[in-house]
């Protein structure tokens, strides 16, 4: 964002003017989800569950078919409930979006405002971002050596106008993880002032027993919001469901510029009906754990640098800088193929490529289009 401009007189001018910063902002970009020539391409790009979603959740979608007139509860009574029983949490406690990027703009409005500044991971969600400098806020990016959250560097960013720190764990696009001592540490170290959320988007895929999405600390921790979605186990994300847990300060705080019926009937109809599917939650999370290290050996097996320790649903592949090799020409060879992967350059990963786990033909339809790209 250009901080040097001088300011407009928005009252003298000929046309409505966006406030200071709205148009320096760069729109989020979803993964590709066409390729020329192909009716249905193998859509790898978007870290979408490769089993679609519960059939249970399908129902209990088409139940809302006769109430779609109805205003939607605004409190989101139901699914409140089956997460605050599932989860062992307080009801009134948590927060329900339109996605857990609504629950994160939610947050960077409550507490931001023009000279505060937010901090995250150099290759952190690009929602975080967004959202704070839509509120004219500065958004300071620590170094993540080794493609990996680094808490040093996180506090160094850290100054009296720091008002929140936005930590994806497992990140996204690079889909590393740091162990919950690390989170503890960096929490210890912040002014009580200062709002840390932990984005648990693909925090269920990882089973490491170091790491801990942050519930517990957040159970007694003033300071601490922890967001989960529907859209990655849960495959909803179509509906557009997610939710955050925070001290009942911030819930309440949050809840006076939350709109009205942001979450639909069956959003939370379906939401309900998929958190109790555990079938289907054990099945997806077992496509991940037999496809992910093998996805990651035979793209090692081409010479391709995968980013170590993947916690997620996907991988990020580095790609040399050679000529005829690079990360967009793969990208533009494997859309011919009818496969789609997302290119991580918008995340100044300019040399990477991300994949989402898919099923088994999937997988070996990736692998098969980078072994002849490498070998072209």
């Amino acid at each position: 964002m250009s901080q040097d401009a001088p300011p407009l007189d928005r009252a003298a001018a000929t046309r409505p003017l966006p406030k200071p910063g709205i148009l320096d902002i760069h729109p989020y970009v979803p993964g590709k989800a066409k390729a020329e020539g192909f009716a249905q391409p193998i859509k790898l790009s978007a870290n979408e569950n490769a089993l679609g979603s519960s059939p249970m959740a399908q129902a209990a979608f088409e139940s809302a078919e006769q109430s779609l007139h109805i205003y939607p509860d605004p409190r989101a009574s139901i699914i409140r409930t089956a997460v605050a029983e599932r989860y062992r949490l307080e009801p009134e406690r948590l927060i329900f979006g339109c996605g857990s990027d609504e629950v994160f703009q939610l947050l960077n409005q409550t507490f931001l405002e023009p000279g505060d500044n937010m901090v995250q991971g150099q290759y952190g969600f690009a929602a975080f971002a967004i959202g704070a400098y839509a509120c004219q806020a500065e958004v300071r990016f620590a170094p993540e050596p080794g493609y990996r959250i680094d808490v040093d560097e996180l506090l160094k960013c850290v100054d009296a106008r720091t008002r929140i720190i936005f930590l994806a764990n497992p990140g996204n696009p690079t889909g590393t993880w740091i162990p919950f001592s690390e989170i503890r540490r960096l929490h210890e170290a912040l002014a009580p002032s200062v709002v840390l959320v932990l984005d648990g988007a693909y925090g269920e895929f990882a089973s490491d027993p170091a790491f801990n999405d942050g519930l517990d600390l957040a159970r007694t921790a003033s300071n601490v919001v922890v967001t989960h979605t529907f859209s990655k186990l849960h495959g909803l994300a179509a509906l557009r469901i997610g939710w955050g847990y925070a001290p009942a300060e911030i819930a309440a705080a949050v809840d006076r510029i939350r709109l009205p019926f942001n979450t639909s009937i069956a959003a939370q109809r379906a939401a309900v009906a998929a958190l109790g599917d555990e079938d289907f939650q054990r099945a997806s999370l077992e496509l991940v754990e037999i496809w992910r290290p093998w996805l990651t050996q035979q793209l090692g097996g081409l010479s391709l640098e995968v980013v170590g320790g993947s916690a997620t649903n996907f991988v990020l592949v580095g790609f040399p800088r050679t000529a005829g090799r690079t990360a967009a020409e793969a990208e533009v060879f494997l859309a011919s193929r009818g496969v789609l992967v997302r290119s991580a350059h918008l995340y100044g990963l300019e040399d990477h490529l991300r994949a989402t786990i898919g099923l088994e033909d999937q997988n070996r339809a990736l692998v098969e289009a980078l072994a002849d790209f490498m070998k072209q």
